[in-house]
């Protein structure tokens, strides 16, 4: 006789709608949130006058982030919408009639639940380490060499805190003319330059302008006269003048998990600590996924069957994933002060899983286990 099959027609008929269902929440809320967010750089974007093209790739590389942080929780409410329309169908009744107990109907969700921690492993370990590092790469390259390069004509282009462009025209080759630049970068020197023309030069210590048939006026703080220097050519650095331009320093949520977990010479001793509790939240937060949809799983397979089913379970186990929630930023905040208390983030990532499958599921093993021990004593 052949085997009993892995998935039953009725697991794949419950798993494909929780797949379907995850994949569209997911996707719908994380367009949301990027669409939120994305806002904060329509600024930078006008003022530095990038195209729609390079706002769509700056902005998309923070996706893999959203989609990271919300998938545990789209899960837990996939389950849950999933699970309670097929009980006010009848349609658990008509299962659990037909013989299928608590962990045959969990199944396809379990099946869903391990695929979302799998992907939210992938995402913490690979993809959105390497995204925000690309992300945050792009953006000091956006602020620090692109703006030079995007001036307009017969605008106030601001380059940095300190220092603003002017170009009265740019010719087709590249050539500006009519320019002024305000550089502020030292404050014992505030200068004012004039130039009749110029061009943008890129080098490898960043973005250069020639400024050719100038002027430089500087105001003597210690005399208050103004010092007018005359040039034919001269050469001006378009970095911005903060420690972070020639080096841009790595925040830890863009490094790998092997440099968290050894932060000494790459991270500040003071924030060691911080990046190694960062290193064990990227491992423990893909189980929430697991444990949220054991909350689910418990919600809607226990407890009596109502006719015009019931508010107060449903509300219950949001309420409880809400203070799972609210209780797993308290506990990060915490390891990250005090590394003896990391252990508290694998007990709050996957207790709440263990508690939910023990309730749910001892019961059918106690007896199938009490069974058991009955055929081998009538034996």
């Amino acid at each position: 006789m052949p085997g009993r099959p892995l998935f039953t027609r009725i697991d794949r008929y419950m798993f494909r709608q929780m797949a379907l269902s995850l994949v569209a929440v997911t996707g719908g809320l994380a367009a949301l949130i990027w669409l939120t967010q994305s806002l904060r750089f329509v600024e930078m974007v006008v003022n530095h006058g990038l195209s729609l093209g390079t706002f769509l790739e700056l902005t998309g590389l923070l996706i893999p982030s959203f989609i990271a942080v919300i998938l545990p929780i789209t899960c837990f409410v996939v389950v849950q919408f999933i699970y309670q329309r097929l009980s006010g169908d009848r349609e658990l009744t008509v299962m659990r009639a037909a013989g299928l107990s608590p962990f045959a109907l969990s199944r396809p969700a379990l099946a869903t639940g391990l695929i979302a921690v799998g992907v939210c492993f992938l995402l913490n370990l690979v993809i959105v380490p390497d995204t925000l590092r690309s992300f945050r790469e792009f953006q000091w390259e956006i602020r620090n060499r692109m703006a030079a390069f995007l001036l307009q004509d017969g605008v106030f282009t601001q380059i940095s805190d300190n220092m603003t462009v002017y170009v009265r025209t740019r010719d087709a080759d590249g050539t500006l003319h009519g320019i002024m630049i305000d550089d502020g970068r030292n404050p014992a020197a505030h200068a004012t330059i004039l130039a009749q023309s110029g061009r943008l030069l890129e080098t490898p210590a960043g973005p250069r302008v020639l400024l050719q048939d100038g002027s430089r006026q500087e105001i003597d703080r210690q005399t208050g006269r103004l010092n007018v220097l005359t040039f034919g050519e001269n050469t001006i650095d378009l970095n911005r003048g903060d420690k972070g331009d020639a080096n841009r320093l790595r925040d830890m949520s863009e490094v790998s998990l092997h440099d968290l977990l050894h932060p000494e010479g790459i991270a500040l001793p003071r924030d060691e600590g911080k990046w190694r509790a960062e290193a064990y939240k990227r491992l423990t937060t893909p189980l929430t996924a697991l444990s949220f949809t054991m909350v689910a799983l418990y919600s809607t397979l226990t407890g009596m069957f109502r006719r015009h089913g019931g508010l107060l379970r449903p509300l219950v186990a949001v309420l409880a994933v809400v203070l799972l929630l609210a209780v797993g930023l308290a506990v990060d905040n915490l390891a990250a002060r005090d590394g003896a208390l990391i252990p508290l983030m694998w007990l709050h990532s996957a207790g709440p899983g263990i508690l939910c499958a023990w309730l749910l599921f001892a019961p059918e093993l106690l007896v199938a286990m009490r069974a058991r021990n009955l055929r081998r004593a009538a034996a």
